[in-house]
């Protein structure tokens, strides 16, 4: 029987551990799955709906940690994680995506001497400035077994001396997640209830201290999102921290001139996900969404300059526009008069990558 640790801590990885762990209850007899949420994102109503949503069982444990700066947060992550993982044995600890409880999971597991996958390796956006390219490098140096979504992250992984031997392209995981959900999906009530139809309105996501850390910048955000809204319908699920920056900043007037805006409450993901699966178009800084839109052929406006995701622009239908306000406009509006990238579903991107996740672990313990 093996043992296998998986290690959430923030909503994203909540969306790529659902399917794994279904995968790893199929097969009973060889496989005990264990689930540690460090507790890194800790709104409890929100987080209870994306488990129940997803059909994620309860986890095992849940550390508690809470907020923080990023090394208190990673540090108090390694801390309590440590007594759990010898408590536990595992024969393997899986992290996935990049946030500050996947680099800490993978430290303290590679110190206790366990082996440790990672879900989603290889990524690379070479923009040191977010921490989660920093968490990627660092995951990605010290794991046994780098589970990659795409080509191109095999071809980081090589480029960064990382053994082939350690490197098994498996496809991406959240689009068997989403695969799974956009049926659930459908019987959502989040359009009728905000009097929307579907494909005629844009769905926006901002968060990333890039973007509204910075008065200015969030200013010329919210100016150009101030024109979109005049030709269609913006829906906007505020994130807690662009909240408080646009508070704190002064900006709330602005959107008094915004009729055409609907602001929300963070989502839950079947809300989100009919949300933005019924869109013209999505605007977003997330990383995930740029897949995820892809695979639905909706154009997606990336509010960045780099991405860890560029197989999304190379196939999908993602664009970067960064964040100045008038790249933002012309890329929106070019949308909206129909110059839309045409783009394809990549490779192994069909819902079946948690087997390959689970056969490729099982490999590797021979």
């Amino acid at each position: 029987m093996l043992r296998l640790a998986s290690v959430v801590g923030a909503r994203p990885n909540f969306m790529k551990i659902a399917p794994l762990l279904a995968e790893m209850n199929r097969r009973p007899e060889i496989i005990e799955p264990i689930l540690i949420h460090t507790g890194q994102h800790y709104d409890d109503s929100l987080n209870d709906s994306f488990f129940r949503e997803l059909d994620i069982p309860r986890p095992d444990i849940n550390l508690e940690i809470g907020s923080g700066t990023h090394a208190g947060q990673t540090g108090r992550i390694m801390i309590e994680l440590e007594p759990a993982l010898a408590r536990f044995k595992p024969d393997w600890v899986i992290v996935v995506g990049d946030v500050n409880s996947t680099m800490a999971a993978t430290l303290v597991a590679a110190k206790m001497n366990i082996r440790v996958a990672h879900v989603e390796a290889g990524l690379r956006s070479r923009d040191r400035t977010m921490p989660e390219e920093i968490n990627r490098l660092v995951t990605d140096a010290v794991a046994d077994l780098l589970l990659t979504p795409s080509p191109d992250a095999d071809q980081n992984l090589i480029r960064e001396g990382i053994s082939p031997e350690k490197i098994v392209f498996v496809g991406n995981i959240m689009i068997d997640t989403l695969h799974q959900s956009l049926e659930m999906s459908r019987a959502s009530d989040l359009l009728g209830r905000l009097e929307l139809e579907p494909g005629k309105y844009c769905a926006m996501t901002l968060h990333r201290p890039s973007n509204v850390d910075d008065q200015q910048t969030l200013a010329g955000i919210l100016g150009a999102l101030a024109e979109i809204q005049r030709e269609i319908p913006v829906v906007f699920p505020m994130h807690p921290r662009t909240r408080a920056r646009i508070s704190e900043f002064g900006l709330s007037q602005c959107f008094a001139s915004m009729p055409n805006l609907v602001v929300t409450e963070p989502l839950g993901y079947l809300d989100f996900l009919s949300l933005y699966s019924n869109s013209k178009m999505v605007l977003t800084d997330s990383g995930g969404i740029q897949e995820e839109t892809t695979v639905l052929g909706i154009p997606c406006l990336t509010l960045r300059d780099t991405t860890e995701r560029p197989i999304t622009m190379t196939e999908g239908t993602n664009r970067l526009v960064g964040n100045h306000p008038d790249r933002i406009k012309e890329e929106a509006f070019a949308v909206l008069k129909g110059e839309r990238r045409p783009g394809r579903v990549p490779e192994l991107w069909d819902g079946k990558t948690a087997g390959r996740i689970v056969d490729a672990i099982l490999k590797a313990s021979i």
